[in-house]
């Protein structure tokens, strides 16, 4: 049987067009969670439509998360369609380069930054005072098991800041009825990606400090392999769900025993 975790409540996942958010969002939809999928990307109304029409009750916001104003709006805007906000899953961010740090240029380095932490900061300040008006709410924030790893120092960083804005959030606000976790996902096999975070073709250097990634990333998991996208939802949804109710503050890796 169907497990209905979600019955009644609001949830909201950003960058839900596709790869790991999409998944969250189908899984959700399946365990009666009313949805609100914000994304920039142009198809996140036919992700959307396709959940309704498996009786799914959807609002799709086009949005641009690494910006605060669209932040706000998008989450108010939510809010005065249903009522209400209960959980929010942040998943906006990705590698957009990977070379070694010395490779890397400034204006990289600031992208990598507002691409996989920003979305994350200004979505936990967007929330939070609808959380804080119900005295109740769970927040889960995807960060990442790379906050150690090789060629991807800028985005290490940034995934570094989320684990430490979960942890200081959640001290923050536990008394406040709202839990905040993260789960740390490592390589994730997802369908190939509809529009690249990186447009530019890749040279044969680029190709191969990517391959040091993918061998560093199968090298320190203790399973050897890339998890899938249905893997790091079920981890996603169990924070977010009462079954985790006494989780709190928790960054927990979904990476094949990598532990970052």
């Amino acid at each position: 049987m169907q497990q209905r975790r979600f019955e009644n409540k609001v949830m909201v996942i950003t960058g839900a067009a596709q790869g790991i958010g999409k998944a969250v969002a189908e899984r959700a939809a399946a365990e009666g969670a009313k949805l609100v999928l914000v994304d920039r990307a142009h198809w996140l109304e036919e992700v959307a439509a396709g959940l309704r029409q498996q009786g799914g009750e959807v609002l799709a916001l086009n949005a641009d998360l690494e910006q605060w104003e669209p932040t706000e709006a998008a989450f108010a805007r939510a809010h005065q369609h249903f009522g209400q906000i209960d959980i929010l899953v942040n998943n906006v961010g990705g590698t957009i380069w990977a070379r070694p740090y010395a490779e890397y240029q400034p204006h990289q380095v600031e992208a990598e930054i507002r691409r996989s932490l920003f979305p994350t900061l200004w979505g936990c300040r967007a929330v939070l005072p609808y959380m804080l008006a119900r005295h109740q709410g769970a927040i889960v924030n995807v960060s990442s098991v790379a906050t150690r790893g090789v060629n991807r120092v800028p985005y290490s960083a940034a995934k570094g800041g989320v684990n430490a804005l979960t942890q200081s959030l959640a001290f923050e606000y536990a008394s406040a009825g709202i839990r905040i976790n993260a789960t740390a996902p490592g390589g994730t096999e997802a369908p190939p990606r509809l529009t690249p975070r990186n447009t530019e073709v890749p040279t044969p250097q680029e190709q191969a400090w990517y391959q040091q990634v993918v061998d560093q990333t199968c090298a320190t998991s203790l399973m050897h392999r890339y998890g899938s996208v249905e893997e790091q939802a079920a981890a996603i949804l169990f924070l977010a769900s009462d079954d985790a109710s006494y989780i709190n503050g928790t960054v927990l890796p979904v990476a094949g025993g990598d532990l970052g």
